[in-house]
């Protein structure tokens, strides 16, 4: 099954035009072409790798160049196996057979180490879904999936001192698959982790700040929203959260940055830069 360009925006987090305009200059990616219309149509593979060069950019600070050459070269390769389970993984899936997914997950685990696992097995099989599956089985996968990735966010220890991170998708918003991620990941950086998890009003987070004294609140924000929708409800949040500093996750809240800044709140990437904005305001606030 192949994906048109807005789909591999999407998958990725990379814009049409950046896509059009790498191909452009590095003859990267190479999509093929729909017969009558010359649409741009991409593969599994393709959506992969442009999804390596991505990582590469944007966590380790490569020139777009270097990460394509990096990735064309095959100096990221993939764990052995991995390929092949998620080639075993798909089919599974369109036929429904919860026990041959449950097999290959397990296989996975198994084979692999914890952020392998996560950042480049589940996580991926959660953000293609809906380019490859319908509705039907995209909710049984999707469960087993979010499934494993809460097992791996409870069987990491939890430090009894550190500090304690708040994570919740807003109203409205049911993927809650990159804020396991992300809860993983903190959780194996020394921090403790009280996940809300899906679709949490914001009078419940006003309740668990009572009640947990985070030392900083992490929203995912997955759902698509217009730019006075996203607003109000951020606004909403913070005034349930004050004074947690707040910072949000996810392609919804990549497409409004200007508004998630003017309204007071932060933005991050990856559980290492949520980490460093919280060490920057920690230190703003010992200022004398």
């Amino acid at each position: 099954m192949m994906v048109r360009i807005r789909t591999m925006a999407r998958l990725t987090g990379i814009r049409e035009a950046t896509l059009r305009a790498w191909e452009r200059r590095y003859g990267f990616p190479r999509p093929s072409r729909l017969e009558g219309n010359n649409y741009r149509v991409y593969s599994r593979e393709e959506v992969e790798s442009v999804r390596r060069v991505a990582r590469l950019v944007q966590r380790d600070g490569l020139a777009v160049s270097d990460a394509i050459a990096q990735v064309e070269n095959a100096s990221l390769d993939v764990p052995p196996g991995m390929d092949r389970l998620t080639a075993r993984f798909w089919p599974a899936a369109r036929l429904m057979d919860t026990e041959e997914m449950s097999r290959v997950l397990t296989t996975a685990r198994e084979s692999l180490d914890v952020d392998t696992y996560c950042d480049e097995f589940l996580l991926p099989l959660l953000r293609e879904m809906s380019s490859w599956l319908d509705i039907a089985r995209e909710h049984l996968a999707s469960a087993l999936v979010r499934h494993r990735l809460w097992q791996v966010l409870l069987s990491v220890e939890s430090p009894a001192l550190g500090p304690r991170a708040l994570l919740a998708c807003p109203p409205g918003d049911f993927h809650e698959g990159g804020l396991l991620g992300l809860g993983v990941h903190l959780k194996r950086k020394g921090w403790r982790v009280t996940m809300l998890g899906a679709d949490t009003p914001a009078d419940a987070l006003r309740a668990a700040c009572a009640q947990v004294s985070p030392d900083l609140v992490a929203l995912s924000f997955v759902q698509s929203r217009e730019r006075a929708e996203f607003q109000s409800l951020l606004e909403e949040v913070l005034r349930a959260c004050s004074p947690v500093p707040v910072a949000l996750g996810g392609p919804a809240a990549r497409q409004h940055l200007l508004t998630t800044f003017n309204t007071g709140a932060q933005y991050a990437e990856s559980a290492e830069e949520m980490i460093a904005l919280w060490n920057q305001a920690r230190c703003a606030q010992n200022r004398p």
